[in-house]
Formats: C-alpha cells, structure tokens, sequence
C-alpha cells in the first residue's frame, strides 16, 4: 500500500512594528531545535539593520539565518533533513515566495514566517495578505502607541520628526529612528498634503 504523503503546516507571525514578531519567530525556531527538527532561518537581505548574518529581536535575542533576496534561491538549502523552515521580514519578498512556501508545504515542510502585515501607510503589505489567508494558523501581535500607551497595530513613519507622507518610498529600513508604533487614534499619514495632525481615517 503506497504511503500517504504528509503536507506540511503554516504558521504567521504578524504585526506592527515593536510588536514582539521576530520574538515570537525566534521562540518557536528555538523550540524546533530542542525538538530535534532541523531549522533553517531564511531573512531578506535588505534588512541589515544590526547584522546581515543574524535574525534580531529588539529584546537583543538572535539566530543564525541566510540572508537571500530572490525566494527561489531558498530551494537551495532546502534538503530532506530539514523539516522547518523560519522566514522573518516575509513582507520583503515579493509575491514569487508564494509559489515557494506552497511547494516546501506539500513537500512536508514547517513553514513559520513572521512579518508586517501593514505598511507604513496603513495597508496590507506585500504578499503577507494572501500567506495570512493560506496560512494553518494566525498570530497577531500588538504593540503599545507610543503616544497613548494603549494597543498599537501601526507602524507609524517619522520624517524629521514628522508623520511620512503617502507617496514616499514604500521601503525605509530602520527602528526608533524612523517608526514608533500606534493605535488608531494616534496613527496618521500625510496624503497627498492633508494636514498631519488629520487622521487617515478622519
């Protein structure tokens, strides 16, 4: 009788900014590992934040990960003895690493990606809608608005001080420099001149 094959499982990590996701991702690596399930950490390569080698969490903790910008060249490390597979930044990627995440899933593969699930103009980022909604489970993560204290899910940009306007460069790299999180009420975006001290949704 021919064996049945076994799919693999997705997991999402997702959130603003200061939200704890790469944290979470780290966790879970961690604990794959205790288990005996060889891991393999995957990272964009624009995210060089601390160091290009390493995955990073802002409470200082860090894996070793591949830095890759092209999600096919993850097929690369990919062998039968690995059995999980952590994607941090996922939004980085473009829509090609879908294809790649499915392929890793039928292949039996534990699949745990972590990343923005909005960008810093308050919409769904890149291809994290579509892995959200394929995905076996969901984890949103909350961070605190940094200018209410109450529970953020934005990441909002600073300009010189000043909240980024809509048209700017999607991709800006940096933390406490360039973005603090925030909840609604506190989030704003400069669209097309509106006044910052308007809402995007006032």
């Amino acid at each position: 009788m021919a064996k049945i094959p076994i799919k693999g499982t997705l997991e999402v990590i997702c959130g603003s900014m200061f939200s704890g996701k790469t944290e979470e991702l780290i966790r879970r690596v961690r604990r794959s590992e205790i288990a005996h399930s060889k891991t393999i950490i995957i990272k964009h390569k624009v995210d060089d934040r601390m160091s290009i080698e390493y995955v990073h969490s802002h409470n200082g903790d860090r894996v070793k990960a591949i830095a890759l910008d092209n999600p096919l060249d993850i097929h690369l490390f990919i062998t039968d003895e690995v059995k999980t597979v952590a994607i941090d930044e996922t939004q980085f990627f473009g829509p090609s690493i879908i294809p790649v995440i499915l392929e890793l899933l039928d292949k039996g593969k534990r699949i745990i990606i972590a990343g923005l699930d909005l960008d810093f103009r308050g919409q769904p980022f890149g291809s994290m809608p579509v892995l959200m909604a394929l995905a076996d489970s969901v984890t949103k993560l909350n961070a605190i608005c940094i200018g209410c204290g109450n529970t953020a899910h934005y990441s909002q940009r600073l300009i010189n001080g000043k909240a980024a306007r809509y048209d700017d460069p999607l991709v800006l790299i940096g933390m406490q420099d360039y973005y603090e999180a925030r909840c609604r009420d506190c989030y704003f975006i400069d669209k097309n001149g509106w006044n910052q001290t308007q809402p995007l949704n006032g």
